[in-house]
């Protein structure tokens, strides 16, 4: 999965999977709001991300069940490690300071996360 990266459109594809587990092209595009894609846009997508290796199929007759083949968490696990990365010279505490100083968050949001991070201290 490595560098698989989702467009938004496949992202909002691949929200459908997660949620759904494993769906049939119907169960696909009745899940979609309207305006809903054409049939044709949905398959495009899914070849593309059965190259990517994130989504798979099982053949029954002629249809195919889809279904994700990586985790939510373990897909935005990835997608955060890329960014701070990317944009935080894979530094923790420099995304976590951005992250404080910009998010607006409230006096309780902030000592949740002080919670947080103490319990993970705790277990380590």
């Amino acid at each position: 999965m490595k560098d698989a990266k989702l467009s938004d459109s496949e992202k909002t594809l691949m929200e459908i999977l997660w949620e759904k587990e494993r769906a049939f092209m119907k169960d696909i595009l009745e899940s979609y709001q309207e305006p809903k894609p054409a049939t044709t846009t949905v398959a495009t997508l899914l070849k593309r991300m059965q190259n990517k290796d994130l989504v798979g199929f099982k053949l029954y007759g002629n249809s195919r069940e889809y279904f994700p083949k990586v985790a939510k968490g373990e897909y935005f696990k990835e997608e955060m490690s890329s960014m701070i990365n990317r944009f935080f010279n894979s530094s923790v505490t420099q995304f976590a300071s951005f992250f404080t100083s910009n998010a607006k968050l409230s006096q309780n949001q902030l000592k949740e996360l002080r919670e947080i991070i103490d319990q993970q201290i705790d277990e380590k």
